[in-house]
């Protein structure tokens, strides 16, 4: 697709007036303190989770679904916002019961079940710190998070409750184990709760701990590129910017059925699945399942969707499947669609102007953000390919080494300017890498971008090598350490490797223990073997047995040369390289 058109859309396309009309306007005078209004502070302080459901609750939206739940053999729960408060008020109690205080970590390890998004906020109405996990992690992904960051409980289910059992004995702050059991018969040992039975007789009222805006609310876990992964703190007064960009950039209304794709695991399902998205107001749709082009395509005829949330990856996906299964479906219903995760090529973009009528809208942010940083907007001309332009309010630029601004048209760093709202407080008990995030008064991104002479930025690429793979993004380094676990790995190296459908897949070089023969038995072994240890985004799906590997004098594997030498590209300065 030519790049250098603009799509402009028409009227009849974005079928109502967007909510952001003006946007250089807006970012020119926006204030933050100003757009306080926008949401609700009780003298000085607030909650995020209050913020999110409970006060519609004195509007007109108390009735209205907030959340439409589309679970497996066509099972649907819809819960309005009054349900949902009732609902999570209920979890409140129970855990205020059995001992969470303000600051406490409790971690929900549950598929995409309405239990898991009530428990969110009820953990958050309590004034604890909510933290999410995929329901694909193993043990050792569980161990290195749990203990890290000292959580007292866990809420799961009787499907997944045996990989905590696995590791508690190595978890000296865990004390209760919450079960979600569709089933009486579930065995529970001493430590672990019946979590219907617990918050069965509970109160449906909860008086929520309003919060000073800077305490922490919740917290996830990043993979970087190097090192275990880090625990990435969010404090309340996120929501705020969270609740504008849902307004500005996802265009919320109040006749919108809005569907994010994201699991709550990742950052994009609590800012844009929970939190920013409810305090917006808007009737969200959560489907528990695999992807299914069948299945999407089918949630957004029967439920009339009318802003969709996804990746590139999901999008290569459904183009993948083909345009035959599109014709049975409905989609009038759609005015604006939207993309995240990794940089959005501009066929995706075609593919949907094409099949959808609409063309989707990319927008950049990290974990660390908190919230969409740059975006497409609604009445902004798209410019495929590109991540689109700041969020009012946010101070970007592109910077040289030694961080001086770079004029349009040049590759460099992407930095903003500390201090918006939903800016990460804190990485869980990790000072220094935090520290590392800031340099002379800029936020470091870690990303290479460059700006063109209308202000849009487009992505270039990771300053470093950490690997985005379906939009997940994982550290090398977590990988081989799993991989070299396996009593048949000695040494192991792993890279990105572009792919047309995840944007890249992970990639991993191995050399052999002594005595040990590759054959398709082994290799078999060492997958299942790594499988079990990682998350399914995070195992490699290409593994190379090598004689060796090449190292630095002082023994660091080399990722970039294993990288050059599997695309066939230069490998560059290899003087530091052990030649032995």
């Amino acid at each position: 697709m030519d790049q250098s058109k603009l799509i402009n859309k028409t009227k009849e396309q974005l079928k109502i007036e967007p909510n952001l009309i003006n946007y250089e306007a807006t970012a020119k005078d926006f204030d933050y303190k100003v757009m306080e209004q926008e949401i609700e502070f009780v003298d000085g302080k607030l909650n995020a989770a209050y913020n999110a459901v409970d006060r519609h609750l004195k509007t007109d939206r108390k009735d209205k679904p907030a959340l439409i739940w589309c679970g497996d053999d066509n099972q649907e729960k819809i819960f309005t916002f009054e349900q949902l408060s009732k609902f999570s008020n209920k979890i409140a109690n129970a855990l205020v019961k059995l001992g969470a205080q303000k600051g406490d970590r409790v971690f929900i390890f549950l598929p995409r079940i309405p239990e898991l998004y009530a428990s969110f906020l009820g953990i958050v109405k309590t004034g604890a710190i909510a933290a999410t996990l995929f329901a694909a992690f193993g043990p050792e992904a569980l161990s290195d998070r749990l203990a890290d960051s000292g959580t007292k409980f866990v809420i799961t289910t009787s499907q997944l409750k045996s990989r905590v059992e696995e590791i508690f004995d190595d978890l000296k702050d865990l004390q209760k184990v919450l079960v979600v059991s569709d089933s009486e018969d579930c065995e529970l040992t001493d430590y672990e709760i019946d979590f219907n039975k617990l918050i069965a007789d509970e109160s449906e009222e909860f008086d929520t701990v309003m919060m000073d805006p800077k305490d922490s609310c919740f917290m996830l876990y990043t993979s970087g590129t190097t090192g275990k992964p880090k625990g990435v703190v969010h404090h309340h007064y996120a929501i705020l910017h969270e609740h504008l960009t849902a307004k500005w950039v996802l265009d919320v209304h109040d006749s919108d059925v809005y569907w994010c794709t994201a699991d709550p695991g990742w950052v994009t399902g609590i800012a844009y699945g929970i939190l920013g998205i409810w305090s917006a107001g808007a009737t969200s749709i959560v489907h528990e399942g695999r992807f299914s082009a069948k299945e999407w395509y089918g949630i957004i005829d029967k439920h009339k969707v009318s802003i969709w949330y996804t990746a590139p990856t999901a999008i290569r996906m459904l183009m993948k499947e083909g345009v035959d299964e599109l014709k049975s479906f409905d989609f009038s219903s759609l005015r604006y669609l939207c993309s995240v995760g990794e940089p959005l090529n501009p066929e995706a973009i075609k593919w949907s102007l094409d099949n959808l009528g609409l063309p989707f809208h990319d927008n950049y942010w990290q974990t660390e953000t908190g919230g969409i940083v740059i975006a497409n907007y609604p009445n902004m001309p798209i410019k495929p390919g590109s991540m689109g332009k700041p969020f009012p309010g946010i101070h970007a630029a592109i910077v040289d080494e030694d961080f001086n601004e770079l004029p349009p048209g040049e590759e460099g760093n992407l930095v903003m300017k500390p201090g918006w709202p939903s800016m990460m407080k804190e990485v869980w008990n990790n000072p220094e890498k935090f520290n590392e995030y800031f340099k002379k008064g800029w936020y470091i991104t870690g990303d290479r971008v460059k700006v063109d002479e209308d202000g849009y930025f487009w992505f270039v690429g990771r300053a470093d090598d950490v690997i985005n793979t379906a939009g997940h993004r994982v550290g090398p380094f977590e990988v081989e350490s799993a991989l070299i676990e396996h009593p048949a790995v000695c040494e192991a190296g792993v890279i990105g490797k572009p792919d047309k459908l995840f944007g890249e897949i992970i990639k991993a070089f191995i050399v052999l223990n002594k005595g040990y023969t590759l054959n398709d038995e082994l290799m078999v072994d060492i997958k299942k073997f790594i499988k079990k240890h990682l998350s399914g985004h995070a195992y490699p799906k290409e593994i190379e047995v090598r004689d060796s590997l090449p190292k630095t004098r002082s023994g660091k594997i080399v990722r970039r040369l294993l990288k050059a030498q599997e695309l066939g590209e230069d490998t560059g300065d290899t003087s530091t390289l052990d030649k032995d």
